[in-house]
């Protein structure tokens, strides 16, 4: 048997067992609703405060996006916290932004910035790489975190984080590194004194799953850039979220299907070696490929399921799925608001060009959705 045929017997196989998986887990759900469309750049990022503002992020991955960061004002995104810090400076890398790619509010009325750095996934900037904490009172910035070289290797790519302020003088911030070229990992930051640890870096967790092969729109994405040779979709430690205590973070790779979680206690204390950290990694089950995930305040973990237009739930240590629906192509970043509702971005991410040998297949508008899940978010503020 020749390798041709033999790659397209393993392709059909991986199919129908998408496609049986698809017919499985196809469930009507909760009603979707759409918060806003986007007729320019793809979003990747969305958060909702506990006021009910909405901020967006359009990270710099060649749809040239006139700001990186945006909140949405009667259902348009204006540059937030104003067009002069969206516009990236080679001579002050830590005061302009330069490609976002999550943005999340926090329990004491902050917007936490994201910066990657790194646009179009290249090596991040020096002094680029940071976090940046914004007063929704004042739509000023207070803290500017640079992440040093210790944390933020050659391919790092920072995606997503969360932030517990109960721990040291003003909080700590987990950050995932899904590096699409290196080793995935999780960046610990105290915020007081921006001192970062790089913990579980290279670990089976944080990388992507051997052998993964996704499937999504009934085609296996891999990459097809115009020149060059088709190589698998590799993407490290993604998604992210806490436990309603705070006591566990929850991740797991872009490429794979598999949710783990670890305690942050273990992964806040440097005495800590590497390999007992690692000893200390659970399985959480089998989420489905995700690129998001958002955990609410009954202890419920929300997970988007990319091969399937699917949003799925973790609750009562099973997994199942809430709603599936054409409409939810890509969900990305989710997040859970005070008025119940969970939000998320619909971007199409998997028909860019670069997966379509320079074809770029995305349909405008992109969308922001919300469904209803009568739970709030997780808002862990010191008592």
């Amino acid at each position: 048997m020749t390798r041709s045929i033999k790659l397209m017997l393993a392709t059909a196989a991986v199919l129908s067992l998408a496609a049986c998986a698809t017919s499985r887990e196809t469930a009507p759900g909760p009603r979707i609703e759409q918060v806003a469309t986007f007729d320019g750049a793809m979003p990747t990022g969305v958060t909702v405060a506990p006021n009910g503002r909405i901020f967006v992020n359009f990270p710099h991955w060649g749809d040239n996006p006139p700001f990186t960061v945006a909140e949405l004002v009667d259902g348009k995104a204006v540059p937030y916290p104003d067009a002069v810090t969206n516009r990236p400076d080679p001579a002050d890398p830590a005061g302009h932004f330069i490609s976002v790619q999550s943005v999340v509010a926090d329990g004491a009325n902050r917007l936490w910035v994201l910066d990657t750095a790194a646009p179009n996934f290249s090596q991040p900037q020096a002094g680029g790489a940071k976090l940046v904490g914004i007063d929704l009172a004042t739509n000023r910035v207070v803290k500017t975190i640079v992440l040093p070289p210790s944390v933020v290797l050659p391919t790092t790519y920072l995606n997503d984080v969360r932030i517990d302020l109960r721990h040291g003088d003003e909080g700590v911030a987990y950050i995932t590194d899904s590096s699409n070229a290196g080793i995935g990992g999780i960046i610990v930051v105290d915020i007081a004194s921006g001192q970062p640890l790089r913990r579980l870096s290279g670990h089976a967790s944080t990388n992507p799953e051997p052998g993964f092969t996704p499937v999504v729109d009934g085609e296996v994405l891999m990459n097809r850039p115009v020149d060059g040779p088709v190589t698998p979709v590799a993407i490290a430690s993604d998604a992210i979220g806490l436990s309603k205590d705070g006591s566990m973070l929850y991740y797991g790779p872009l490429s794979g299907r598999t949710l783990y979680a670890v305690p942050t206690a273990m992964l806040r204390d440097p005495s800590v070696p590497d390999e007992e950290l690692a000893r200390a990694v659970r399985s959480m089950g089998r989420k489905g490929a995700s690129d998001g995930i958002a955990e609410d305040e009954r202890g419920r973990v929300f997970a988007g399921d990319y091969e399937n237009n699917a949003i799925r739930v973790l609750d009562r240590g099973s997994w199942s799925t809430l709603i599936s629906d054409p409409r939810i192509s890509w969900p990305d970043t989710l997040s859970i608001g005070t008025d119940g509702y969970l939000y998320f971005t619909a971007n199409q991410l998997h028909r860019q060009p670069g997966f379509h040998g320079g074809k770029d297949l995305r349909r405008k508008p992109y969308e922001l959705l919300r469904i209803r899940v009568g739970s709030g978010p997780v808002l862990l503020t010191p008592q």
